[in-house]
């Protein structure tokens, strides 16, 4: 017997996933999904998961509620371990309870982790504290879903009468409705109010005004669905206590184009800074194995005095490798290990090994010098990298006459599933910049695009000389990093939003 988990996914910001939620998305077989479910919460599926996508969203239901309770009961009956990933909370107007009473009745395991909740996250996002001593000791929360009629069924004297903060979700279309009728039941019309627009993300926006003029603002600013409606005093604290808005990168869009398994630390930062990330892996790495010229220079090893990495991926690579190959870092103890810069050292340094050599400035050409001055007579360097590496560190060894083997280890392919997303919001001028780790990251990146793409219409921002000058010829802006870290990256972005 399968179990079924579900799992409230937040309001928007993928930061807001509880740990427990992303374990069980981490460990599902099954992931049953809304399409209000933020696309990075969604890259969290595994690969071999099976995912089925229910469409659910605001007035858009193409698989009926009643079908989703099946699906769920279904698949655990084929004893797999199934997802209900809901945006927000699943047991606050999600719909939760309904999808459990089929499992109930049929004995089938589950589990409710629950999710951080619109009604208190965006307000908060928007500097709205939904209680506050001086102003309200109550907050209600209320659907403002209208029955097919079009009829909302609601004591408005009640909840005027009561004084507590109002949060309506799911009120865009009936904000009228809801405003008119809390009037009649005698709230003032300068009771302050607002709206907020896709809260929590970078594109958050939020509309404050009182209940006699927020419709009519509404209609002149355009608000959308998703959105969520609050009434109270405490909307007048917003713009003293708006903190979101005020992050350095607040309103920038930039698409991360690092590997999967690499682009944390620049997406976490650069979220953190309150731009809006994108994030488009083009670059897949793939090991050679087997494959004679790997399986001599691990054969050969005790023939080498450096090895020479000049990746992550070629860090964790050589393990892979020397596991296949019955040893271990035992075998590489004679020799010294240069690598192309922090990183890779970094890499290197979780398993155990310290860099001999790091270049002080991160690229091939600064590496090849040190190892120029570095390798003695006798001495014969091993280089393991990506097939598509750079020519330059093997030409400078072969014009110092030092012996050296370049063995290729992995090889880098370039794709993404959404590039055609990709093409159109570049095309709408959508993306203001797009970050670049190396330049094998740039070629990806235009590889993994359609024919004809412009790439001209956004910031390349770079990590190094090499990987601008990779951009340049692609016919990119640039602006490139003082030094080749991340932080380095993020130091240039915000100089160049305060010029």
């Amino acid at each position: 017997m399968g179990k079924v988990t579900l799992v409230g996914a937040g309001p928007g910001d993928p930061g807001l996933l509880t740990v427990k939620g992303r374990q069980a998305i981490l460990d599902a077989e099954v992931v049953v999904y809304d399409r209000l479910v933020g696309p990075e919460i969604l890259a969290l599926m595994p690969a071999n998961a099976e995912k089925i996508d229910v469409g659910k969203k605001s007035n858009c239901h193409p698989v009926p509620q009643w079908r989703i309770n099946e699906i769920l009961l279904e698949k655990a009956q084929e004893g797999k371990n199934v997802v209900r990933l809901k945006g927000g909370d699943c047991f606050l107007f999600g719909r939760g309870g309904e999808e459990l009473e089929l499992l109930e009745q049929h004995n089938i395991p589950f589990e409710v982790v629950p999710g951080v909740t619109s009604a208190l996250s965006v307000p908060a996002y928007a500097g709205i504290p939904v209680t506050h001593r001086d102003f309200t000791s109550s907050v209600h929360i209320i659907t403002g879903h209208a029955k097919q009629n079009g009829q909302l069924n609601l004591d408005f004297e009640a909840l005027v009468r009561h004084r507590g903060t109002l949060v309506f979700l799911m009120s865009v279309s009936s904000t009228p409705m809801i405003l008119s009728g809390l009037m009649q039941a005698g709230m003032a019309e300068d009771m302050p109010a607002a709206m907020i627009e896709r809260g929590t993300l970078p594109t958050q926006r939020k509309l404050v005004a009182t209940v006699g003029t927020l419709s009519r603002r509404m209609q002149e600013e355009h608000i959308t669905s998703p959105a969520i409606l609050v009434v109270g005093a405490v909307c007048a604290l917003s713009d003293s206590f708006d903190w979101f808005s005020r992050t350095p990168l607040h309103g920038i869009t930039v698409a991360v184009t690092r590997p999967k398994n690499r682009a944390g630390t620049l997406t976490d930062k650069l979220r953190a800074l309150g731009a809006h990330v994108i994030s488009y892996p083009c670059i897949e790495t793939k090991t050679i194995w087997p494959n004679m010229p790997v399986v001599e220079a691990l054969a050969s090893i005790d023939q080498y005095s450096w090895l020479v990495l000049t990746s992550p991926t070629g860090v964790e690579t050589l393990i892979q490798l020397l596991d296949a190959a019955d040893m271990d870092m035992r075998n590489l103890a004679h020799m010294k290990l240069a690598v192309i810069g922090s990183a890779t050292a970094k890499a290197l340094k979780a398993h155990g090994l310290r860099a001999d050599y790091i270049p002080a400035i991160y690229d091939s050409v600064h590496l090849a010098e040190g190892l120029v001055r570095l390798v003695g007579e006798g001495d014969r360097v091993l280089l393991l990298r990506a097939a598509q590496g750079s020519a330059e560190l093997p030409m400078q060894l072969g014009e110092a006459c030092i012996p050296f083997d370049d063995v290729p280890i992995y090889e880098t392919l370039y794709y993404n599933e959404n590039s055609a997303d990709m093409a159109q919001a570049l095309s709408a001028g959508e993306i203001d910049y797009v970050t670049f780790t190396s330049a094998s990251t740039v070629r990806g990146f235009v590889s993994s695009l359609p024919e004809g793409t412009d790439v001209s219409g956004f910031r390349a921002l770079c990590i190094g000389a090499m990987t601008e000058q990779a951009a340049k010829s692609a016919g990119m802006q640039t602006i490139t990093a003082t030094s080749a870290t991340i932080d380095a990256m993020l130091s240039r972005l915000l100089e160049e939003q305060q010029l």
